[in-house]
């Protein structure tokens, strides 16, 4: 029985065997060439898929466990500016370089890059993923797609949080001049997820995308040295980080509407090939938003203390975890009510509006 299995298997390969015989000198050249190149090729874009290195849902303890007391910041010449009346106001040039400290979410930010760029590649601008299967795109099969997917849900989370370090966070009230190192980082982290060394449209060489979010890391890192040097500012006040909140929960409110709309219109169970492609979307924003929330809290740890808001920003980390423990080894879109098929899109987007719901929550009391 062993010996028939086998002997099957083997079939095809020795037809191609027999065929690759019969060619020519210069033909067997061409093609052995070719898959010198493309066998390896394929083995570490396979590799790359499949493995998911330093993936750790708990990475949020290192934000968590970090020193948030900072003593008297000195507003204007640097650090963190606090709503706090007693820790602002002057102090000399020794005592405010021992107030700075740098910013957890702009670390936090720094990490996920690191995590996406570093420890792992980046899958969405690798040549093998945009020549696809056959010139199907990965992201339209059941194949090789959920690491590029929960890095982009990652970055998509990256990005805001980018633009509201410029637009708010990295000045103080929103008229002192927009820091240079965010303004270059989120610059940076708007570059297109897609580019290789060569594109076709537009037409001509590139800079491949994951050395452009590399240069944004360092200048994120930049911006933080400067921080704890006092010579920048984060202006951690209740209405930055309400309207900060607020930027979340509009961004993963627009993804548990793509959930609810896969999950509604296309339950075709384990047999939806698009499902994975939502779900690992999803789940790579909460896994961001996990470490840039766990982050915030440190950074904002005075209006959280004076709002009295930290029994509902532990239940918020604790739903952001939560979320994290769903990790099926394959995605169904079952129907909510089936008893066979379960519905993974609809178990996440459930903790999703459990998350949307505690940052709603907590933007009102910061509202009063």
């Amino acid at each position: 029985m062993l010996q028939s299995i086998l002997s099957a298997l083997a079939k095809p390969f020795v037809w191609l065997g027999g065929v690759f015989s019969r060619l020519g000198l210069i033909l067997k050249i061409v093609i052995g060439t070719i898959l010198i190149i493309l066998v390896p090729l394929y083995g570490y874009f396979l590799w790359s898929t499949q493995v998911w290195h330093n993936f750790n849902p708990d990475y949020a303890d290192a934000y968590e466990v970090a020193t948030k007391t900072s003593g008297d910041v000195p507003e204007p010449s640097g650090g963190i500016v606090s709503d706090d009346p007693a820790k602002t106001g002057t102090q000399d040039k020794s005592d405010a370089t021992e107030a700075c400290r740098r910013s957890m979410i702009v670390d936090a930010a720094s990490g996920l890059v690191n995590f996406n760029v570093n420890d792992n590649a980046w899958i969405s601008s690798m040549l093998l993923y945009k020549l696809g299967l056959f010139g199907i795109p990965w992201d339209a099969t059941p194949f090789f797609d959920n690491k590029a997917v929960f890095q982009r849900g990652i970055h998509q989370a990256v990005q805001r949080t980018a633009v509201e370090l410029v637009d708010s966070l990295g000045r103080v009230r929103g008229t002192s001049e927009a820091d240079k190192d965010l303004q270059t980082a989120r610059s940076d982290l708007q570059y297109n997820e897609y580019y290789w060394y060569w594109s076709f449209s537009p037409f001509g060489p590139k800079t491949p995308s994951p050395a452009v979010y590399r240069t944004a890391r360092k200048n994120l890192q930049k911006f933080n040295d400067r921080l704890e040097s006092c010579e920048a500012l984060f202006d951690a006040r209740a209405d930055n980080l309400l309207a900060f909140l607020d930027r979340i929960a509009k961004d993963i409110g627009g993804t548990s509407a793509v959930l609810r709309e896969r999950s509604e219109n296309y339950s075709s169970g384990w047999f939806d090939t698009r499902a994975d492609d939502r779900f690992w979307f999803a789940y790579g924003q909460l896994y961001a938003y996990y470490g840039i929330l766990t982050a915030a809290r440190a950074d904002f740890e005075d209006v959280i203390k004076q709002r009295r808001l930290e029994a509902i920003w532990d239940e918020l980390e604790d739903q952001l975890r939560a979320s994290l423990n769903i990790t099926p080894f394959v995605i169904s879109n079952g129907a909510e009510a089936g008893w066979f098929m379960p519905s993974h899109l609809a178990t996440l987007g459930f903790y999703i509006l459990r998350v949307r719901s505690n940052l709603v929550e907590i933007r009102t009391i910061l509202d009063r």
